[in-house]
């Protein structure tokens, strides 16, 4: 089997998704609920695959779905929702599990399913595109500098608008507690525990947030100290009603609207380095790392059980996306 379904394919991101995927020339199937079917049929005719519809409430219809699927990326958001269902069905299904979810709670998820998917046999890989992709490189990268590392204190630098889903999904799963990892744990911290972070053009105020890369840096990495931050351009939180947002930002919005990072790793006897990564949009990112992935595991890159981007594919992975480049301070 080498088809690789998209689902949520009728989505802002899982279209640009399977816009680079298609030119992958494996069976691409493109699913999502019935009242999708009209955007789906026009994107399989687009690009010349086939559409399933189901929906993940029912795991008989799911198990039906995943029928001769080598592959499922999930792009259907908020994935507090779509991520438990389809992972669990996957695993039964012995189909291969991806997601691009920004969401913790859903990486809590994957790692309790690890022991049931390597047992499968099949792999369970949250976060092939995003941060979670964007960081592991630039974390591990770092961290591969360092002989001991200690404690890796990372920040995201998020410009231009965000999609209508992205904005469901971030006001449905805030996370009740800003936490950060100490001793290979999620300790509660101060949301006002704001410091600064270069990206390549100043020092910038960042404040913490609770990101799922405390949890798959840590897996990569070993390291049991993680703290992670954001920095926001001004207009990229959207304010009113979300669900009257466009569905995303355009093309040009994208290009001119790149994303940067900044990692600070410090050794167990005190040294600082500096690594920062520079890349295209997120969505851009995302689009195009999920493909990439989704391509890579197809040709047979698999490690059963919860695995991450950096961890699997290594810490170049990042910069094999557009022109993405990591510079060491």
């Amino acid at each position: 089997m080498t088809n690789l379904m998209i689902y949520g394919a009728a989505g802002y991101t899982g279209s640009m998704v399977a816009q680079h995927a298609a030119s992958s020339g494996k069976g691409l199937v493109l699913a999502g609920r019935e009242n999708d079917r009209e955007k789906l049929q026009a994107l399989a005719d687009r690009h010349d695959a086939d559409i399933r519809l189901f929906s993940l409430d029912d795991p008989d219809s799911v198990a039906a779905g995943l029928a001769g699927i080598s592959v499922v990326l999930n792009a259907a958001g908020p994935f507090a929702h779509t991520a438990g269902p389809l992972m669990s069905a996957a695993i039964r299904a012995g189909v291969h599990y991806l997601d691009f979810s920004a969401e913790i709670d859903t990486y809590r998820e994957a790692l309790a399913l690890d022991s049931q998917a390597r047992e499968a046999g099949v792999m369970v890989l949250p976060g092939s595109g995003g941060s979670v992709a964007m960081l592991g490189s630039l974390a591990g990268h770092a961290t591969a500098r360092v002989t001991s590392p200690r404690k890796i204190s990372i920040a995201l630098h998020v410009a231009g608008a965000m999609s209508r889903g992205s904005a469901v999904s971030a006001s449905q799963s805030l996370a009740p507690e800003t936490l950060h990892l100490v001793q290979g744990a999620l300790v509660r911290r101060s949301p006002e525990d704001v410091r600064e972070f270069d990206f390549g053009f100043g020092p910038r105020s960042s404040f913490p947030v609770t990101l799922p890369d405390l949890l798959t840096i840590h897996q990569a990495t070993g390291v049991s100290d993680i703290e992670t931050f954001v920095h926001v351009t001004a207009g990229s939180f959207p304010t009113g009603d979300v669900k009257d947002l466009p569905a995303g930002p355009g093309f040009e919005e994208r290009e001119a609207n790149r994303y940067q990072a900044s990692v600070e790793v410090t050794s167990a006897d005190g040294m600082v380095l500096r690594s920062v990564l520079d890349t295209v949009n997120g969505y851009t990112f995302t689009s195009m790392a999920a493909a990439e992935a989704a391509r890579r595991v197809l040709a047979g890159e698999v490690r059963p059980g919860f695995q991450t981007p950096a961890g699997l594919f290594g810490n170049g992975f990042a910069e094999t996306i557009a022109d993405t480049r990591i510079v060491d301070l």
